[in-house]
C-alpha cells in the first residue's frame, strides 16, 4: 500500500476566526469553502477546517476531543524565518506555546496554537531540505 496522506481537517469553533488564522496568518489560499468548510491544497494533500459541529455529525460521534495529543509543522528554509512567521501567526490569533529555541538535535523551532489550540510547530532543521513544491524531506 503507497504511503500518503490525503486529507487532514480540523475540527474548529468559528469559521472566520480560522479562516483569518490561515489565510492571513500562513498567507494560504482556499481552493474552496462553504459555510462551514474552509479547504486548501498543500503540497500532496488537503487541509481541511471544519466546523465541529459539522464534523462531529459526519463522523457519528457525540462530541469532538479537543486538540493537544499531536502537533502539525510547518518547516521554513531558513533559521530566519522561524520567529518573523511566529509573529505574525500571534497577531492574526494565534497563541504562543513555545518561543523558538535551537533543539539539541540542530535547528531553531518554536510552537504556535491555532485559534482552535491545534499546535504548530514552526521550524528550520538544516538536515531536512525542501523542495521549491515545498516538500519536506527527511534527513540526517
Amino acid at each position: 500500500m503507497q504511503q500518503q496522506l490525503s486529507v487532514i481537517t480540523l475540527g474548529i469553533a468559528d469559521l472566520v476566526r480560522s479562516r483569518r488564522f490561515y489565510c492571513e496568518g500562513f498567507g494560504w489560499a482556499p481552493v474552496f469553502e462553504n459555510e462551514e468548510i474552509v479547504f486548501y491544497q498543500m503540497n500532496g494533500f488537503i487541509l481541511g477546517t471544519w466546523l465541529e459541529t459539522s464534523l462531529a455529525a459526519d463522523m457519528k460521534r457525540p462530541a469532538l476531543a479537543r486538540p493537544g495529543a499531536f502537533a502539525m509543522a510547518h518547516n521554513v528554509s531558513a533559521r530566519d524565518e522561524v520567529a518573523p512567521l511566529i509573529e505574525r501567526l500571534l497577531g492574526f490569533g494565534g497563541r504562543l506555546l513555545k518561543a523558538p529555541v535551537e533543539p539539541p538535535h540542530g535547528g531553531y523551532a518554536g510552537y504556535v496554537a491555532d485559534p482552535d489550540d491545534h499546535a504548530w510547530e514552526i521550524a528550520w532543521n538544516p538536515a531536512w531540505p525542501i523542495s521549491a513544491e515545498g516538500y519536506v524531506t527527511f534527513g540526517l
